[in-house]
């Protein structure tokens, strides 16, 4: 059997390696540091202390303000992926409508929210709090809604002989299965969070880190933003660290042995096809009922807060409609270019680098620190200082976009091979299995739907990475034909580009469903059978 609970002293060997880890990265950023010197790229780790030091009584201001807001930002958005998941299993009928919606509102690009939230909300911390909500919830939902499909048909057919309805099944069975998953979205969630904030403080807050970020982009403060990216990152993996260790904590049964009963038998060609036209048809009348009823409810200026019909005018009837849709047509075609190689490369980099610590697991702690520091440098401050390294062409952008995908692929795929029965290792074991036997026939099927889980959540994350590239360093693509919009108070643009990125978000994530159903039918028929 494997405990998901860790040895003592394993533990302190991993411990161990950590503090070794981190010793060589902070001298290795030290001599990259020295070695760039005058390039105006990178601050050394001696410099960056330096900074915090003189400037500690304002960093400690700024911190207070963005950890505040993006602590409840997370915990709200937390809550309501709890609630959603947990919805969408109790009313199995729901689910699509409720996976849709929820799809659709983490679909829209935080560049452009932004602006319109500052905007609906005025002064005060609401849009960083509400950024960080939505930044957090769906990478929460997606891998709980995955681990609440995981459970046990025999656990499940005791319940029912009891006579006990859907209600307690999930709160008896599945709440209990979703655990391992429920901490690796949690783990994804915390620098999400922390970005969402700073974004919203980007929009015009009058204190945060945002703030301190902007002006030290603006005067070059290579020092500063390498000590506001140590802080973000520093907060933030120490927050990861505590769920970690809270999910070793609660998480001391061995993974279950899911013996999945078959898939239910599909329908016609036509019919599923007619099925899925309906139901999206459905989720997107919904979604515009919602959009219009919200601003009609509270009654929004239709200056800034544009209708549905506002947007169809703006794409298609008015007189400049041809010219509005060459104009985004030019932008998305720039943006695409660099999203499909960094949205591919961040998926291979992370679930390759999670099967390789299964094969050498005293690496773990190392690789998982660089992991969480790269996900934690918040790309608002780094972005420009890596374009500028690698340039405004494919490099740069391409980097960032696979940075924002590696680390929730990583560490989803690292929850899922551990996932790996106990029963079923001990019997490759019996037969004197290697591990390469072992992880290919009993580890990376177990991995798969935590794969395809971090891959529909990093279709969101990538187009906001590449936005928010092209936002504030790049000055090509979507993000920055919507960052040029909102300062021009050009609405009916900054709209029409918010739906047109939202639904082609939208596709794509249909399209990775599309074959993570047809590859989970033959390896984890729980995720697919109704």
């Amino acid at each position: 059997m494997i405990a998901l609970a860790d040895p003592l002293p394993e533990r302190v060997s991993r411990g161990a390696s950590g503090i070794v880890g981190t010793i060589v990265i902070l001298l290795a950023w030290e001599l990259a540091a020295r070695a760039l010197a005058g390039a105006y790229i990178l601050a050394a780790p001696s410099d960056v202390v330096v900074h915090i030091l003189q400037n500690s009584g304002l960093i400690w201001r700024a911190l207070r303000e963005t950890l505040g807001n993006a602590t409840l930002g997370y915990v709200l958005g937390n809550l309501a992926a709890i609630g959603l998941a947990g919805a969408a299993l109790a009313w199995p009928r729901a689910e699509p409508v409720v996976a849709g919606l929820a799809l659709l509102v983490f679909c829209l690009p935080l560049v452009a929210t932004g602006p319109i939230l500052r905007v609906l909300y005025g002064p005060g911390p609401g849009p960083q709090i509400t950024l960080a909500a939505l930044a957090v919830y769906y990478t929460t939902f997606v891998p709980l809604l995955v681990g609440l499909r995981a459970a046990p048909a025999s656990w499940l057919e005791l319940l029912r002989s009891y006579g006990r309805g859907r209600l307690a099944e999930l709160v008896h069975i599945r709440a209990r299965a979703s655990l391992p998953y429920l901490f690796a979205g949690l783990q994804i969630a915390a620098p999400a969070a922390f970005l969402g904030a700073m974004v919203g403080e980007f929009t015009g807050a009058e204190r945060g880190l945002g703030l301190l970020a902007i002006r030290a982009i603006r005067t070059l403060d290579i020092a500063g933003i390498w000590a506001l990216a140590s802080i973000s990152a520093a907060v933030s993996i120490l927050i990861y660290t505590a769920v970690g260790w809270l999910s070793r904590a609660v998480l001391r049964d061995p993974p279950p042995l899911i013996l999945a009963p078959p898939a239910l038998p599909r329908t016609g060609h036509a019919q599923g096809l007619a099925a899925t036209v309906m139901r999206t048809a459905f989720v997107l009348a919904m979604a515009l009922l919602l959009w219009w009823g919200a601003m009609t409810t509270f009654d929004l200026n239709p200056f800034f807060a544009k209708r549905p019909d506002d947007v169809w005018v703006a794409l298609f009837t008015a007189p400049d409609a041809t010219e509005t849709r060459e104009k985004l047509a030019g932008a998305l075609g720039e943006t695409v270019v660099f999203l499909l190689p960094g949205f591919v490369g961040g998926l291979a980099l992370g679930a390759g680098l999670a099967i390789l610590l299964t094969l050498a697991p005293a690496l773990t702690p190392s690789a998982t620190l660089i992991a969480v520091a790269l996900r934690s440098v918040p790309i608002l401050t780094t972005a420009p200082l890596i374009v500028l390294l690698l340039g405004r062409g494919a490099a740069g952008t391409i980097t960032l976009v696979a940075v924002m995908v590696f680390f929730p692929t990583f560490v989803a795929c690292l929850h899922g091979l551990r996932q790996a029965p106990g029963q079923i290792l001990d019997v490759f074991s019996t037969y004197a299995a290697g591990p390469f036997a072992r992880l290919w026939h009993v580890q990376v099927p177990v991995m798969l739907p935590a794969f395809f889980a971090a891959a529909r959540m990093s279709v969101p994350a990538s187009v906001l990475a590449v936005t928010v590239v092209e936002w504030l360093a790049t000055g090509r693509g979507i993000g920055s034909l919507m960052a040029l919009s909102a300062s021009l108070s050009d609405y009916d643009m900054l709209w029409s580009s918010v739906v047109i990125v939202s639904v082609l978000s939208a596709l794509g994530y249909a399209g990775i469903g599309w074959v993570e159903r047809r590859v989970l039918t033959v390896f984890a028929s729980e995720q697919v059978a109704r």
